[in-house]
């Protein structure tokens, strides 16, 4: 390609088709990341196509050129939304009159593969995501015996893109390992102006049942079995028996399948449901100690909106937070799987007054500097390589 042809391509506008199954205004980490990349490309000037599965807030809504529908199945667990269906004829049919120059697929359900298919057959070029570690889920929900076959078939699906995005080292890692191929890193942004500690509320405090010197023990997601809640159970309850002298107060935000247990095992905790937006900000500033024990995670964007929001933050050492959190200085770092290492390192933060504030302090200065622009260009980036002719891929990135 001449130096011409591949300034006007790194210029010239694109039409990106995004197929996922979840986005805004859904709440999970996967639909805030694809939301700030779709808005991201628009702002740089790009056509973004949304396809997903119909949701109960799109009754009586139609089709038109950003957004294409399809059917889907409701998805266990997850009250209101949809897992899609095959939809191959509907994108054929789409992305023969108005063809896409590439797409890129977040979730490997059967919306995904019969995207991959269409894609397949028109030649468009595709870059897939993986956002979820779903092949790590079987165990917590009892089917542990699919673990291999949904390991195959995550491999399988990826290694049919042109890449495949991860968001943090400690995955690529993994997946390299498992044989996952053409791996690129495309790392989280937060909004460092909405999560900030301005917006901590001494009225939220109060509502909580602290008083000034209290301290509010947060955890913020989704409320399920393969969050490891147990650990954070048995770590505030540590945390009481080893600082008698301090008031503590436990603080859930957020909802799912294991809340209702979770309310009888913690009769004092305070579970504040689902929050959104300042109101979320407020959660997250009105907290001290943030508790993430998650070891499921592809990234975690919870960490990053927690120490954005200038929490001290003790999680496993890895995605997120192995990125974002140095030890010690800016949050506390468990090994993996460590269980007593994270309580201990939680009860470490607590018996340094002095060091959890200049953690806290170190916090919001580094996420400050972690903003979602850089991410979404890089983003951009990866979908024109997908674009390159294939005799000018590099070694090894070949079409499958």
């Amino acid at each position: 390609m001449a130096a011409a042809d591949t300034a006007a391509m790194n210029t010239s506008s694109l039409s990106v088709a995004l197929i996922t199954e979840t986005f805004p205004p859904e709440i999970n980490g996967v639909a805030n990341t694809l939301g700030r990349l779709a808005d991201g490309l628009r702002a740089r000037g790009h056509r973004i196509q949304l396809v997903r599965p119909r949701q109960g807030c799109d009754q009586g809504r139609g089709h038109d050129e950003q957004l294409l529908l399809t059917r889907g199945w409701p998805l266990p667990g997850y009250p209101g939304l949809q897992w899609g269906q095959s939809s191959m004829h509907k994108l054929l049919r789409s992305w023969q009159r108005q063809r896409p120059d590439v797409l890129y697929i977040a979730t490997e359900g059967p919306l995904g593969f019969s995207a991959l298919r269409a894609a397949r057959r028109l030649q468009i070029p595709v870059v897939s995501g993986f956002h979820t570690n779903f092949q790590q889920y079987t165990g917590h929900y009892g089917v542990g015996l699919l673990t291999r076959a949904l390991t195959n078939y995550l491999r399988w699906f990826h290694n049919r893109s042109q890449m495949t995005l991860v968001p943090s080292v400690s995955q690529q890692i993994e997946l390299q390992r498992r044989g996952f191929e053409r791996l690129e890193l495309l790392a989280r942004g937060v909004d460092s102006q909405l999560f900030h500690p301005a917006r901590r509320c001494d009225q939220l405090r109060a509502s909580w049942g602290l008083q000034e010197g209290d301290i509010a023990i947060l955890h913020v997601g989704r409320l399920a079995a393969e969050k490891n809640l147990a650990l954070l159970s048995k770590s505030f309850q540590a945390l009481q028996q080893t600082h008698p002298q301090r008031q503590l107060k436990l603080i859930l935000v957020g909802d799912g399948p294991q809340r209702a247990s979770l309310q009888q095992q913690l009769p004092d905790a305070v579970f504040c449901g689902l929050q959104r937006g300042e109101e979320l900000a407020a959660h997250y500033a009105s907290g001290d100690l943030f508790l993430f024990p998650s070891l499921s995670e592809t990234f975690g964007n919870v960490v990053l909106e927690a120490l954005a929001s200038g929490l001290g933050v003790v999680a496993f050492d890895q995605a997120a937070a192995a990125q974002h959190i140095r030890h010690g200085h800016n949050g506390a770092l468990a090994g993996a799987q460590d269980e007593q290492g994270f309580i201990q390192a939680a009860s470490d933060l607590l018996n340094d007054a002095e060091g959890l504030r200049r953690a806290r302090l170190n916090a919001r200065q580094h996420a400050a500097g972690q903003g979602w622009a850089a991410i979404v260009e890089l983003f951009e980036q990866h979908l024109r390589s997908a674009m390159q002719p294939l005799a000018e891929l590099p070694a090894g990135r070949t079409q499958h």
